[in-house]
């Protein structure tokens, strides 16, 4: 029973910052949309809603680098990543002469 919890909460781990991911790019999506929508309009002056934009880009780099960095040293772990992005192993200190 142990094993489903813990399974289960990381799950809900990933998820929540997959949700993130996903409602910032929303927001970044709705505001550019917005902006090049009120062109079609004259009885507007176009303007873009910065704030929403950079909320939705922070919201989404936020949970792609949550998600990417779990990935990332699960398999640092497990050993499936290149050689360079291996662990580096302290060397031994030279014997003083």
């Amino acid at each position: 029973m142990k094993l489903v919890i813990a399974r289960f909460i990381a799950v809900i781990m990933l998820v929540i910052p997959g949700i993130l991911a996903c409602f910032g790019f929303l927001k970044m999506k709705d505001s550019l949309f917005m902006f090049f929508s009120d062109f079609g309009n004259d009885a507007v002056t176009p303007s873009f809603d910065w704030l929403m934009f950079l909320l939705g880009l922070v919201m989404f780099a936020a949970g792609a680098g949550f998600i990417g960095g779990w990935i990332f040293f699960r398999d640092r772990k497990r050993n499936y990543v290149a050689p360079r992005f291996k662990q580096k192993r302290p060397r031994p200190p030279k014997p003083q002469a």
